[in-house]
């Protein structure tokens, strides 16, 4: 082989080559650099938790958007459309339930978006809404679905089984309701 053909193919191999492995390297870079993302979102969904579980409401500032966005048919009176709405619905709730507890079962994390099956328990001591308090305990399972942007939580959507719910309080089927079938 030439001289000159020798250089051409080394060269070029040897650009080839180089380019490979800077190109390995940056994914590698990039694959680590999701997985650290990955984690992170999942850190800060623990964080949330965390801070509902004992009442710190002001870690929230760290943790939520400002204009974060809550969904829930579950709820649909309770429209929740920013961090200091979320704070009061929180409050709201540990009112009901002063000793509520939320303990996540399972997460999943990929991109933007943390998945969690957690289980609410809590006894009602308080009112819920109209409806007066019943002393009665849950152990209400429940699925959320978080998207994170730019480091904190931007929405929520969040969904459970009230008549399950409902039940375990002693208020389905409601006074005078229908019978079960029994």
């Amino acid at each position: 082989m030439s001289r000159v053909l020798r250089r051409l193919v080394n060269g070029t191999l040897g650009a080839a080559l180089l380019l490979t492995l800077a190109t390995g390297l940056v994914y590698a870079q990039e694959g680590d650099m999701e997985t650290t993302t990955v984690e992170a979102n999942k850190a800060l969904v623990r964080a949330f938790t965390e801070a509902d579980n004992s009442r710190d409401y002001d870690a929230l500032d760290a943790i939520l958007a400002e204009d974060f966005q809550r969904h829930s048919s579950a709820t649909p009176g309770a429209v929740v459309t920013n961090r200091e709405e979320m704070k009061a619905f929180m409050h709201g709730s540990t009112v009901t339930f002063p000793d509520q507890e939320i303990t996540i079962e399972m997460m999943v994390a990929e991109g933007d978006l943390v998945a969690i099956y957690a289980v609410l328990r809590g006894t009602m001591d308080g009112p819920m809404g109209d409806i007066p308090p019943t002393g009665g305990s849950i152990e209400a399972p429940f699925l959320g679905i978080f998207r994170i942007e730019d480091g904190l939580i931007a929405e929520l959507w969040v969904e459970w089984d009230n008549v399950y719910f409902m039940t375990q309080l002693g208020l389905f089927p409601p006074p005078g309701g229908a019978p079960s079938g029994d």
